[in-house]
């Protein structure tokens, strides 16, 4: 059986490109073009020789080489994506040797007599696992919460280190976060609030957790910043800033639930017996985590190749 190995030049809006080549780098054909359809793809099949063994080579561009992979893969195709580390070294070495870095499809088609051990196959199905997007987006949103409760923060130091305290430095707490969207941030209108109203509001946000003792906080906080600024700033314009960020915050903190619902079946179903969450300082976001990037655990020759990706070591 013959051994071929087809180079995609992968295009995320235009038409890819692809060469294929045999065990020796002649190519039996090259710079064919063809986009992500069922029919040129079944063109693209039908225009290889038989019997052979077909060995596919793409870099990961964005999303694009997903659906190609499955395709391949689905049709008897081993499916080998070329390592970030190593598509820059021959990007270098292009540079210095020709007029362009650019690995177009010939290049790929011949990349497996450059590295016949080093490389990889597609494993799993990459972007398109439900359980990677949604620890990947989980991340980012904790990344932007992170960043609108540090502005957040930044605009509390206007109003005084007496609002940071009476919130016990904790702004990402949900009874906080309301109580800025509602407008309190304003020391006038808190203060127009009164105090049996203001207390009913944090007892209803926070489920019977905050109360007077807070209250008791906040309406001095109130008069303080009103005595320190003296009327030197618009207290009406700083608290609908406040009441924005916080607005954001609440819905990211929405969304991050719900992912976390969403992420917990996943975990569920891919580790019934809790084995990631079972090690030390590993929680079930970060279980998930793991899981969602290492695949399957069987494309490993070794315990320490898992390690080395998950980050875990021995203690």
């Amino acid at each position: 059986m013959q051994t071929v190995t087809l180079g995609i030049d992968v295009a995320c809006r235009a038409a890819h490109q692809c060469s294929l080549a045999d065990e020796q780098g002649h190519f039996v054909w090259s710079a064919k073009k063809f986009r992500t359809t069922v029919e040129d793809l079944e063109k693209l099949w039908e225009s290889l020789p038989e019997p052979i063994q077909l060995t596919v080579v793409m870099e990961p561009t964005r999303n694009a080489w997903v659906p190609l992979a499955a395709w391949f893969r689905r049709h008897g195709a081993h499916v080998v994506l070329v390592p970030a580390e190593q598509s820059a070294d021959l990007r270098d070495y292009y540079s210095k040797h020709t007029k362009s870095d650019r690995l177009d499809s010939r290049m790929l088609a011949r990349l497996p007599l450059l590295h016949p051990e080093g490389l990889r196959a597609a494993e799993g199905m990459g972007p398109a696992d439900p359980m990677r997007r949604a620890t990947k987006l989980r991340a980012n949103l904790v990344k932007r919460r992170t960043m609108v409760v540090a502005r957040l923060d930044c605009y509390l130091e206007l109003l005084g280190p007496s609002w940071h305290s009476a919130f016990g430095g904790d702004l990402v707490n949900n009874t906080p976060l309301q109580f800025l969207a509602a407008g309190y941030g304003d020391p006038h209108t808190l203060r127009r609030l009164g105090r049996a109203r203001l207390i009913k509001f944090l007892w209803r946000y926070s489920h019977g957790a905050w109360g007077e003792s807070h209250a008791t906080d906040l309406l001095p906080a109130a008069n303080e910043t009103l005595t320190l600024w003296n009327e030197e700033i618009d207290f009406g314009e700083l608290g609908d800033d406040i009441a924005v960020e916080a607005r954001l915050a609440l819905q990211l903190s929405k969304e991050i639930h719900e992912l976390d619902e969403r992420i917990a079946v996943f975990l569920q179903e891919r580790d019934p017996a809790g084995i990631m969450a079972s090690a030390p300082g590993v929680g079930k976001e970060n279980a998930a985590q793991i899981l969602a990037r290492l695949g399957d655990p069987n494309r490993f020759k070794s315990l320490a190749g898992a390690r080395s990706l998950s980050g875990l070591v021995r203690p």
